[in-house]
């Protein structure tokens, strides 16, 4: 009986939680969308809409994959509430995401699951609320940080700020299953080297490399399988 009325609750949170996330969603676009429009109509600077159009879809045709790809990507990762607060507050790559997966893994909570949805949705509330604070002691802090952030000497640690922070997230999946992560590792590796052009597409190459990562884990599997029922 408990566990019917924990499955009731959690599905009731659910539906809650689907319902104020499309209301969010719709109200968000709403506004970074319409803010342009109505400072263009009040100042009398709209653009020419059949050009914007034509140079929307120039860039939108290329972002479409990238955003299909993250949402079946993260979303699966992240749960409901997760993913609404996520992308909606932005920057899933530098922060949600590490600060959603480094939390699940410090409860043990498995993707998918209750625990997971809750736990995610939790990080990446804390994770928001903790940049908007940084940001505002930023701009606060920006005239006397000026000289300290345009050093010469730190630009090269903010470069690469990204790649530490999942390199160092990436060897703890690595060293968990090495024969799954180093083949997608070393093609990507290889492929970037070669063609370093591509480095400014890395939304798109995560479709290919995680493809071949879900390749692998499934031959794997089938394999073991075999062998299990060879062995039978």
């Amino acid at each position: 009986m408990n566990e019917e009325k924990r499955r009731q609750e959690y599905e009731k949170y659910l539906r809650a939680t689907h319902r104020l996330g499309r209301v969010a969603i719709v109200l968000t676009l709403a506004m970074l969308l319409g803010a342009p429009f109505v400072m263009g109509a009040y100042l009398d600077a709209m653009p020419d809409l059949g050009a914007f159009a034509r140079g929307f879809m120039s860039i939108g045709i290329v972002y479409f994959i990238s955003c299909v790809a993250e949402y079946l990507i993260y979303v699966p990762m992240l749960g409901a509430g997760g993913s609404y607060l996520a992308f909606i507050t932005g920057n899933l790559i530098n922060m949600k995401i590490p600060c959603a997966v480094t939390a699940r893994d410090i409860v043990g909570a498995k993707s998918g699951t209750a625990e997971n949805e809750i736990i995610s949705t939790l990080s990446i509330a804390t994770s928001s609320l903790v940049t908007i604070v940084v940001l505002a002691l930023g701009v606060m802090l920006l005239i006397p940080l000026q000289p300290l952030l345009q050093s010469p000497a730190l630009q090269p640690a903010f470069d690469n700020v990204v790649p530490a922070l999942f390199g160092a997230m990436a060897c703890k999946y690595y060293r968990g299953n090495l024969r799954i992560a180093a083949v997608p590792l070393l093609v990507m590796s290889l492929l970037f080297i070669l063609v370093p052009s591509l480095t400014g597409s890395t939304s798109f190459m995560i479709i290919p490399s995680g493809a071949i990562a879900i390749g692998l884990a499934y031959f794997f599997y089938r394999r073991d399988a075999r062998a299990a029922g060879t062995e039978g």
